[in-house]
């Protein structure tokens, strides 16, 4: 039996492949921030570059099927908050920070979409 840890991992693997065939260079992983009283922890699953300097801060969705809003659809304002909070924790590290935005990768099935510029920091 695949574990829902294995999708994801798999989820992941590929759309990073699909980011890199686009010319997007990875930066980390699963850059996770502890969440505190009454605040949950927050992750992002892939930090890329693109050639231009900008830093893309990617969440991978995958569901098996469509149903129920499919993969994209689950990225709530909740989740993006929780996203932003993360990547706003990345961006203290560095000295300047770049252009950034927030991308999702939706993987439905067989399917994969790229969402660029899918949510901004608010």
């Amino acid at each position: 039996m695949v574990t829902t840890k294995a999708l994801g991992d798999e989820g992941e693997e590929r759309a990073l492949a699909h980011l890199r065939r686009a010319g997007l260079e990875l930066v980390q992983r699963n850059y996770r921030v502890a969440g505190g009283p009454g605040r949950p922890a927050a992750e992002v699953d892939l930090i890329l570059r693109e050639r231009d300097g900008t830093l893309v801060f990617v969440e991978v969705r995958q569901r098996r099927s469509s149903g129920f809003g499919g993969a994209a659809a689950s990225v709530t304002p909740a989740k993006q908050r929780r996203i932003v909070r993360a990547a706003q924790h990345y961006l203290l590290q560095l000295r300047t920070p770049p252009p950034c935005r927030f991308d999702v990768v939706a993987i439905d099935g067989d399917g994969l979409q790229w969402f660029k510029a899918a949510f901004e920091a608010s």
